[in-house]
């Protein structure tokens, strides 16, 4: 089954905590330096976890200075992996099976990242044959999703991203054209470091990797800007316009500073701690 982009983004491909197993509280590596008090080791369970698998400290994960919690998004492959992939087995129930349970939480987050860009990109394309092939693309992705584990294992994970990233390039170069059609905009630029960019003309920009940390956008106007891969930690985004932005992630929201006047893409969730 092939769902629309919106089906995707509100179904499968968003976290839904009650149903996985803290996988990204004992799976992923955390470092001091990345927004988390002290260092983790992968497989090793965070000591806020707790016996059911919720966080004892969710409510004031900020002010503990657990930022990198807040900023994390799995792309739903948490539920994916605990209810599908392992059947509703937990890595408590089987001790013996954790390690390739957390692996397998690895790639399918990475399958699932992939299905959110390209049916972003599905929904964007004006072309019948290139959404034809997006499509295609899709229901492989998905096909893999549904592998058991240890074909899920084995998997490529690589072929398919350069799949995936080509169609994601074309379809970047689709809008940011159409979008900064009257003035041309400094794509070559990918550090902006602490940089204000109030009055710099963004509207269709390749900011694909670009560095924004800390950076000033303050009420600038990003339709049409790729933001692919680009780090926005603290990068102040009150009063800008991100609504027609393309390949904006939760996680990179989660990282920035905002407001409520903070124009988002309808699939992204304002933060709570944001500004008023």
């Amino acid at each position: 089954m092939v769902y629309t982009h919106e089906d995707k983004y509100n179904k499968e491909l968003k976290v839904d905590c009650e149903k996985c197993f803290g996988l990204c509280c004992i799976a992923l590596y955390f470092s001091a330096s990345e927004g988390f008090p002290i260092n983790k080791d992968a497989g090793k369970a965070c000591i806020n976890l707790q016996s059911n698998f919720t966080c004892s400290v969710h409510k004031t994960l900020r002010s503990k200075g657990l930022k990198g919690c807040t900023a994390y998004d799995c792309f739903g492959a948490g539920q994916k992996v605990a209810q599908v992939t392992c059947g509703g087995n937990d890595w408590r129930q089987k001790p013996e099976s954790a390690n390739r349970m957390f692996d397998a939480f690895l790639i399918m987050r990475q399958l699932h990242e992939m299905l959110w860009y390209i049916n972003q990109a599905l929904g964007l394309q004006t072309d019948y044959s290139i959404k034809e092939e997006i499509v295609s693309l899709i229901d492989d992705i998905e096909h893999l999703t549904l592998l058991n584990i240890d074909s899920l294992l084995e998997l490529d994970v690589v072929a398919y991203r350069n799949k995936a990233n080509i169609f994601l390039k074309n379809t970047s170069e689709l809008v940011r054209t159409k979008a900064c059609r009257e003035k041309k905009v400094n794509s070559k630029m990918k550090s902006y470091f602490g940089k204000d960019l109030r009055k710099t003309n963004l509207i269709g920009a390749d900011l694909r990797g670009a560095c924004l940390i800390a950076s000033n956008l303050r009420n600038v106007d990003l339709s049409g800007a790729d933001f692919i891969g680009a780090d926005l930690r603290d990068a102040d985004l009150s009063g800008a316009n991100l609504s027609n932005s393309i390949f904006l992630t939760q996680s990179q929201i989660n990282v920035a500073k905002g407001d409520s006047h903070t124009k988002l893409p309808n699939v992204i969730v304002r933060p709570k701690y944001w500004s008023i």
